[in-house]
């Protein structure tokens, strides 16, 4: 779960289901699958769209919420997530398309979200054209890295 309070602890058990049941390695909670009363800014819509889209493209899976860090992961994602291999900073459509490439099982689960109670990490349009660059050459370093 992030920290800004948007993730709600009623989604926690559809999340951990699959994992529990080894069906996947990790679960994504999406605010997009269901009907939410999640309503990001036009910008940030476009960006997730965008990232969206990428993610989609690499995985050959429809990805919906590639920003979202509520997920549930088993040890060997941990694992993974612990190595030199996982990036120092927020996961997005980079480490999904990571995870797809390292032979990982995932897959986005309906999830209940709110608005952040707290300002996003994103929030300007400075940060925001800096986060779209840093995504995209993570995307191409992650695609450039030998499986």
């Amino acid at each position: 779960m992030d920290a800004d309070g948007q993730h709600d602890p009623m989604s926690i058990k559809t999340l951990i289901e699959p994992v529990i049941a080894d069906e996947v390695d990790i679960t994504i909670g999406s605010r997009f699958m269901d009907k939410s009363n999640y309503k990001a800014p036009f910008v940030r819509r476009i960006g997730m769209y965008f990232f969206s889209l990428i993610a989609s493209i690499f995985t050959s899976r429809e990805i919906t919420d590639p920003t979202s860090g509520f997920q549930a992961l088993n040890k060997k994602v941990m694992e993974f997530y612990a190595s030199d291999a996982y990036p120092v900073d927020y996961p997005d459509a980079d480490v999904i398309i990571m995870l797809h490439r390292q032979g990982f099982r995932f897959k986005e689960v309906p999830a209940i979200m709110h608005n952040a109670a707290k300002r996003s990490m994103h929030g300007g349009i400075i940060k925001l054209l800096y986060y779209i660059f840093k995504m995209m050459l993570s995307i191409l370093v992650t695609l450039l890295t030998k499986e």
